[in-house]
């Protein structure tokens, strides 16, 4: 017991000695940025008062509550020094919320405004930032909190759970992760942006729009088309997204403008998609992917093993999710109808749920009319294989024979033979 607590102190004078350490540096780079850019800046006017305010936001904030940190952590009150500072992290998540807008703008006046780009690379070159561009250097605040998260971490678990310090520093560590967690989870959001503004200027045109709140990029890359009737195989792009895949073919290489995009050629909803891996059919060399859906299947084929095993993993891990999310609403969905049937007061404003996209198909021919048909809409989820995402919502009439699968820019006659049987309205986005 004893050999426990002296390894114990020792790890934790070690992981103290390092956040004193670790924390003057840090001190130390925030106070020459505040002098170099933002003061001499301020007395030069070489930018705006708005624009320096929106490229460098809370820094000096940050830089004086860190100052007061630092004299805290210097004298060995730990636990009362980062109690204190919990109060100054909503300074750490402000600056966050605009560091996308500020490097936007900074990278603007470096193009427009030659006297701050000759002023930036001279105060760059400073020994104090030891050769770290100003890109870099507004990004050590966000990577001090994911340091500040380890640090503590390691400091509290190396501390007597029946001490008064072990207690103190709890709160501080939950506060700090959770900022952490909020950084993080703000880049990965800032990346998949980045990731589908990217992929919809490769596909030529318009018409399919990938940009759609809650759609994560996932996987890209060529796979091969095995056609069912004996065609010739071919060579497709693919882009797998948490909601959708989207199947492209590159456009001729002598193409004025885009000979380096894509055409979109199919895109297939996730929602009622099965993925099966077929064996033996490629002499140990890759392999083969079944995707199902109702009404049409696709085979894809790659000859790299690794290759057809990551997409096999991607494909299974997007589609499980998916299915996931949409079986959390429907048991909600459930939830409240049955507390409607069993006249529960419902609060105001509470919407009526929708009811399952099976149920819907069941109930459509019984509960609307031919004539009330023509004026509704069924759920996108409904038809397994999709359409294409950009035109204008239209509602069009299905014959008796439907086409099992909407191409990208392939839209339904909006006309059906008179003396066919009206099934059901399908929107196509």
């Amino acid at each position: 017991m004893e050999e426990q607590r002296a390894r114990w102190e020792r790890k934790r004078s070690r992981t103290a000695k390092e956040l004193v350490e670790t924390e003057q540096k840090y001190v130390e780079l925030l106070d020459g940025m505040s002098m170099y850019f933002v003061q001499i800046l301020k007395a030069k006017g070489i930018l705006q008062q708005d624009v320096r305010e929106r490229i460098f936001g809370s820094l000096q904030s940050i830089c004086q509550a860190n100052q007061t940190l630092l004299h805290y952590l210097e004298s060995g009150k730990f636990a009362t020094g980062l109690e204190e500072f919990c109060p100054q992290l909503n300074l750490y998540i402000t600056y966050t919320d605009g560091l996308e807008e500020a490097l936007k703008l900074l990278q603007e006046q470096v193009r427009k405004n030659k006297s701050f780009a000759r002023f930036k690379k001279l105060q760059e070159s400073r020994s104090e930032f030891q050769g770290l561009r100003l890109e870099e250097l507004l990004l050590r605040p966000l990577q001090r909190i994911h340091q500040y998260k380890h640090l503590l971490r390691d400091l509290t678990e190396n501390s007597y759970p029946d001490t008064a310090d072990f207690q103190q520093l709890a709160g501080p560590l939950r506060a700090i992760t959770r900022v952490s967690q909020y950084i993080h989870d703000h880049a990965r959001s800032h990346e998949n942006h980045l990731e589908l503004l990217r992929v919809q200027k490769l596909l030529k045109g318009r018409r399919t729009k990938l940009m759609k709140p809650g759609r994560v990029y996932i996987h890209e890359g060529w796979l091969t088309v095995v056609p069912q009737k004996g065609d010739e195989v071919k060579l497709k792009m693919f882009f797998l997204f948490s909601d959708i895949l989207v199947m492209a073919k590159p456009c001729h290489p002598l193409h004025p403008s885009n000979s380096h995009k894509f055409a979109c050629q199919a895109v297939y909803p996730l929602d009622e998609c099965s993925v099966e891996k077929v064996f033996g059919h490629t002499k140990s060399r890759g392999g083969l992917i079944n995707l199902s859906f109702e009404q049409e299947s696709l085979l894809l084929m790659s000859t790299d093993q690794d290759d057809i095993n990551n997409w096999y993993r991607c494909l299974c891990t997007a589609v499980g999710d998916l299915k996931s999310q949409c079986t959390t609403v429907y048991q909600k969905e459930l939830q409240l109808q049955k507390e409607l049937i069993s006249g529960e007061t419902v609060a105001p404003g509470l919407v009526q749920p929708k009811p399952h996209p099976q149920e819907r198909k069941r109930n459509m021919g019984d509960v609307l009319s031919v004539e009330d048909q023509n004026s509704v809409s069924m759920h996108s989820q409904s038809k397994p294989v999709l359409r294409n995402e950009a035109t204008d919502a239209k509602r069009v009439k299905l014959s008796g024979t439907s086409n099992p699968t909407d191409r990208c820019g392939d839209v339904p006659s909006a006309a059906a033979p008179a003396n066919v049987e009206m099934r059901g309205i399908c929107l196509i986005l």
